[in-house]
């Protein structure tokens, strides 16, 4: 198995489901594993791992959405595609508002499990390079000294150089110094880019966002 390969993991109780769906998704290219109870895949499971998750809900043990909630936990959860033969409308809405990509009624139709599971693939994708995103601006913001974020403070409170430079107790050509190391740590081309990385900095800060 690619190990940079996206993988379908599917838990599911029925055997003959489960390998039926498995010969579905690998004739269509994708890397399966198999689990037979959500306890299993949690044993098994590696949050690295790219991917998505088809999760059937009634299972032994913790059943599908209690897994959901334990996965969304973690700081990049894999998408969830739920599939039930015995779904109901405040069960859907449930899964949906807990991130499922898809809720699919057993038997599901192979066409729209296919298209449920590209589209878990490409949410994951972009939830992964969120998170890249993310991580990597708050590396840029650690690398600031203490003068610098002082420094960076008041810009984006608007003030001018020689304001700031008053407010800290140095001349204007220091302030100047700072604000282009500012920039160049925090890989901003211009001030108005600055402005919108510090503050999704602080909008990371106050949801309390990973």
């Amino acid at each position: 198995m690619n190990s940079s390969a996206p993988v379908v993991s599917i838990v599911e109780d029925d055997p003959l489901l489960a390998r039926a769906l498995e010969r579905l998704l690998r004739e269509e290219g994708w890397p399966v594993r198999r689990f037979e109870s959500a306890e299993a895949f949690l044993a098994g499971h590696d949050p690295a791992l790219t991917g998505c998750l088809l999760l059937d809900v009634q299972l032994p043990g913790l059943d599908g959405l209690a897994l959901q909630r334990r996965l969304n936990e973690q700081e990049t959860p894999p998408p969830v595609i739920f599939l039930t033969g015995h779904g109901d409308i405040p069960m859907t809405v449930a899964a949906v508002k807990a991130g499922a990509v898809d809720f699919l009624t057993k038997p599901v139709d192979a066409a729209k499990l296919v298209a449920a599971v590209r589209a878990a693939l490409a949410r994951g994708r972009e939830a992964r390079a969120a998170a890249e995103r993310t991580a990597l601006l708050r590396r840029r913001f650690a690398s600031l000294t203490q003068r610098e974020r002082e420094v960076l403070a008041g810009l984006v409170a608007g003030k001018l150089n020689k304001q700031i430079a008053a407010d800290l107790g140095i001349v204007e050509q220091t302030v100047k110094f700072h604000r282009a190391r500012i920039m160049e740590r925090m890989q901003a081309r211009t001030a108005a880019e600055l402005m919108h990385l510090t503050a999704r900095l602080d909008e990371l800060q106050a949801t309390g966002s990973d």
